[in-house]
This record gives C-alpha cells, structure tokens and sequence, in this order.
C-alpha cells in the first residue's frame, strides 16, 4: 500500500533542507520594528513530531483515534498536529472563536476520544463537562500544563520545549504510520456562519490533492517566507517546503489586527506569500494608504472567507510591486480551492461589471476540479444526472467535484444528504457549496450569494451579490446587505447598509435617496425601497467577514415593526 499522509511532505522536506527554518513565532514584543522569534528548523520540526507521535501511539492515541486539539498558535500546535497525522490519529479541529455553546455542540458531535489542549482548555472542559462521556485520553501542553493535574481524570503534562532541547538531530525515526488516501486525517469544523457548525470529515488524500493544487495553482516555490494569518492555513507552509512566519495577532479577530504588526514580519523577514482575510486587508490596507510600494518582496497575496471587495483590493495593493497579484480563491471548508482570479483582472474588468449587477467573479476553475451549476432547489438530490443542469448563463447552485472535496459531514447522514450528490459513474460524491452562481461566456463563474440568503418575493427571486454590488458602488457605502422582510403579510426585499466612517455622520435621508436613485437604474434593483443603516455588521468569528444577513433579517424587521407602532 502506497503511504499517503501530508506529514510526509514535512519529512521529504527535513531531508531536503534540514536547516531550513520551517516556522517562527513572535515571543518579544517589536522594538524599532523588529521582534524577537522562537522557531523549529525542518529536521527539528519533523523529529521533535516524530518524538510526539510515538508519545501519542504509547499514550493510546493512534490509528482512527479522534483527537480534540486546542492549542493556540505555538511551536506545540505545529509539532503536536503534525505528530496526529503521523499516528494515524483524526485531528478534530474548532474554531475557539465560535462560542461555548457551538464548540460544545461541535464535541457532542464528534465524540473525541482524545484531548490535547493548553490549561485554559482543560479548566474549560472540567467545568463545561466537554466530552464526558467519550473522552479518555489527556494531554496538556503549554505554559501552566503542570496544574492541570489538579482537574483529576488521570492527565498527562508534556513539556514540549524540554522534549525539544533534548532532541538527539542525529538521524529520526520513520514514525508515519501506514495512512490510505481513503483514511480519515481530520475532522474539521465549520465556523457555522452559514448555518450549524458541522464537521467535514477530511481523509489524507483531500489534504495531499489541497497541497499540489496550491502549489500548482499559485506557483509556490520551497524556500519561500508565508505569514500565516489564519491558523490551519499555516500548516500548508511546511508541507508546501515554506517557512511559516505567525504574526502577533488575535486570530479570532483578525479585523482588529494592529496593521504594524502585518507590516513589521514582512519587512524582517522578506515575506514572499501573505494570506489574509478581507477584513485584515481592510484594516491594513487603510492604515497604510497613504503609502505605496512598502513590501517590495511579496509576490502573492491571498484572500479568502468572503466576497473581497475591489477597493480592498486596490487599497491594499499599492502596497506590493507592480504585477504583484492579489488572488481570491473561491471554496469552503469542504472543498478548497475551486477556483481562482487575480487583481489585474477584478480591477481591470469584472469591478466594473459588479458594480452593474454581474455579481462577483471568482475566476476559472483551478486545475483537477469540475464544476457545475444545477437548477436551485433546498431539496436533498440523491444521484446526479444531466437534467439537474440549469441553462447557459443561468443563476443556480454552484456543484463541484475534485480529489480535495470532502465526501461527508461526521456522523450527520442528514446534512450530507443536502449537500453531497452521488456521482453514479465514478461513485464519488460531489459538493453543493450552498451557494449560487453562473458562467460566464469566457468560462469564468461568477459568484451570485448563497442559496439560503436568496429573497424570493411575489415578483421574482432576488440574489445577494448582484444586488449589493450595486449599491457598493457608491462611495459612502462599506458594505451592504440585501434581507428578507415580512410586512402586512408579504415577502419585501429590504437594504441594509454599513456607511463608510467618514460618510456615517451624514444626512441618511440624501443618500437613501441617492441609493434609491441608484437602484432605480437597474431592473434587479428596482423593487427595493427600503434601507436601513446599521453602526457595524454581525459577521463570523473565523474570518471576520462573512455577514450575518440572518440576525440582520431579525434586526431589520423588529426596526421597522418599531416604526410602524
């Protein structure tokens, strides 16, 4: 059997490039710029995680042993998950930002089995009662780990650091165990800002095609620097042979990053790849407007979590050389990526097309994934077959098939029916991404909002993208947000609007109008009458930007039920 498992990029790497530094994190704060690091060379990296994966098989934690891993950004975060794949164990992966309630249903859910986290994650579990009835197995890693056998439940204290100056780098050990393509790596889920967290189920095969797709798609060559915004994104730097660069941030919010702090790592350390979400590109984009040319050795940047708003872009650009490419793969948890555009096309071509109602481009599909746009129904399909296709340029739901799409939801056979078709021929199942869309005449597809945030009224079907691009072309307008009302009894389409800072202390009444001028220009608009303006939009944990237009709905209505009294 053919070993497939993404830990062997980290050890072909060790090979290859022992000193190589394969992450840094911050541990002092900046002076004039400049911060002090901790970090793991290749072959330190590779022995300190085998050293970790035979303590994890001797300690129970192996082959299909599911794995709750709560450790913050860390040399032990990034030793810890490498040696999870290396034992064969299923990483269960949660969004701490998501809230005790979520993460606790998240644990419901998956029935870990194993707990590794830092000692504010065990006193959580003690007191919350997380896993009770399943877990059996404790670790407890970091600063103060050793209190924790206080909590009881029989828990074992690792110190990685001593483990790691005690490393013999003499030689290592082949410590991977024996994975298939088919074997489950991890279990990771979703932030749940579109409906309820659920666990996309992740076998070792999705995260080897994830890796040479974005090698692939996106020119990334061994040896490069990568500042890692988001934290599971920075496991693809060592196994894409890049050395992972943590900043100094809140990772759960990553739109209040101090932009320096952005800034100061690129510069030290030369970045060559940056990803960001779009509201950290927002935040730092804006700190630095006045400003062009700063980070002369970046070569990409990527953004993802949500539509990128083309003057984001812009802003942020100004920053990079000339030709540098800001790309915004489209995908989501259960499939990335699927496709891809970059920043000369958006600000040369599909902005201008936004702004008319086009929705938003997210480019061609990346090489090795299908895609297809079926009729939009909320119904399970079961089999895939031809006569689900929409029409030529036709709005539907975006259906995607590739190595790196995920096959299931765990252990929720009813989520999975709503979101996965079988493929009859080659028996795999293909993803609806829950959102809508459509090709272009060129092959491009144009991202259009999800299928869930669509307003269906008595006079037609409204999608969000294309609405809202039209009203975020005017000025004083940061973002909006198209809803769905209930008044006297009828379905109404209403417009909510986050106004740029500086547009906020302004008449409301005179840029109603002028949106309602706008709207007026445009058929899909014409129907919307009412706007709302709302200080600052609920938005995901993850990414800080996806929108919430479910509590904005609630919001909206309870507004103008106040107004009508």
């Amino acid at each position: 059997m053919s070993t497939v498992n993404i830990a062997s990029h980290l050890k072909e790497m060790a090979r290859q490039c022992p000193e190589q530094t394969a992450v840094m994190l911050p541990i002092g704060r900046a002076i004039a710029g400049r911060s002090t690091y901790t970090s793991l060379t290749y072959r330190q990296l590779d022995q300190l995680s085998d050293t970790l994966a035979s303590r994890l098989t001797q300690s129970g934690i192996g082959r299909g042993i599911r794995t709750v891993l709560m450790v913050p950004p860390s040399l032990e975060f990034f030793a810890l998950t490498f040696a999870l794949f290396k034992a064969g164990a299923v990483s269960v992966f949660i969004d701490p930002g998501m809230g005790v309630k979520n993460i606790g249903k998240c644990l419901s859910e998956a029935q870990p089995e194993a707990f590794i986290g830092i000692a504010k994650a065990h006193l959580a579990r003690r007191l919350i009662g997380w896993g009770k009835s399943s877990i059996k197995h404790l670790v407890a890693v970091g600063t103060g780990a050793a209190w924790c056998r206080w909590l009881g439940g029989n828990i074992e204290v690792w110190d990685v650091p001593q483990l790691l100056s005690t490393l013999q780098l003499d030689g290592g050990h082949n410590t991977i165990v024996d994975t298939a393509a088919d074997d489950t790596a991890a279990i990771l889920f979703t932030s749940g800002s579109t409906g309820v967290p659920k666990g996309a189920v992740y076998s070792h095969g999705n995260f080897a095609a994830q890796i040479e797709m974005l090698r692939t798609a996106f020119s990334i060559q061994p040896g490069e620097i990568d500042l890692c915004t988001f934290p599971l994104f920075a496991l693809f730097a060592p196994a894409l042979g890049m050395t992972a660069v943590v900043p100094r941030m809140d990772f759960t919010r990553p739109a209040t990053v101090d932009p320096t702090e952005i800034a100061n790592p690129i510069l030290q350390h030369e970045v060559a790849n940056l990803f960001g979400s779009p509201a950290l590109l927002n935040r730092v984009g804006r700190h630095f407007a006045r400003e062009t040319g700063q980070w002369p050795t970046v070569r990409r940047v990527l953004s993802a979590g949500a539509p990128v708003a083309p003057a984001i872009i812009e802003r942020f650009a100004k920053q990079l050389a000339p030709g540098v490419q800001i790309y915004t793969p489209y995908g989501a948890t259960e499939s990335l990526p699927v496709a891809v555009i970059g920043s000369d096309e958006i600000l040369n071509e599909t902005r201008h097309l936004t702004a008319t109602g086009a929705g938003t481009c997210v480019g061609r599909p990346v090489e090795g994934m299908r895609l297809a746009i079926i009729k939009v129904t909320d119904e399970p399909i079961a089999l895939w077959n031809e006569s689900l296709l929409a029409g030529p340029g036709a709005i539907g739901e975006i259906v995607v098939d590739g190595p790196n799409v995920t096959q299931e939801y765990f252990r929720r056979p009813d989520l999975t029916a709503l979101a996965k078709i079988k493929d009859p021929v080659s028996g795999r199942m293909r993803h609806r991404m829950g959102d809508v869309g459509y090709f272009d005449e060129q092959g491009r597809l144009w991202f259009c909002g999800r299928k869930s945030h669509r307003v269906v009224t008595t006079e037609g079907t409204l999608f969000t993208e294309p609405i809202e691009g039209i009203f975020n072309s005017h000025p004083a307008v940061f973002r909006s947000a198209l809803v769905s009302i209930t008044r006297a009894g009828k379905v109404e389409p209403a417009l909510c609007v986050e106004r740029e800072a500086a547009s906020r202390k302004t008449d409301a009444s005179q840029l109603t109008r002028e949106l309602l001028e706008l709207g007026a220009q445009f058929d899909k608009t014409r129907m919307i009458q009412t706007v709302l303006y709302h200080d600052a939009f609920p938005v995901d944990i993850r990414h800080n930007s996806k929108i919430f237009r479910e509590k904005l709905a609630v919001w909206a209505t309870t507004v103008l039920n106040r107004r009508s009294k």
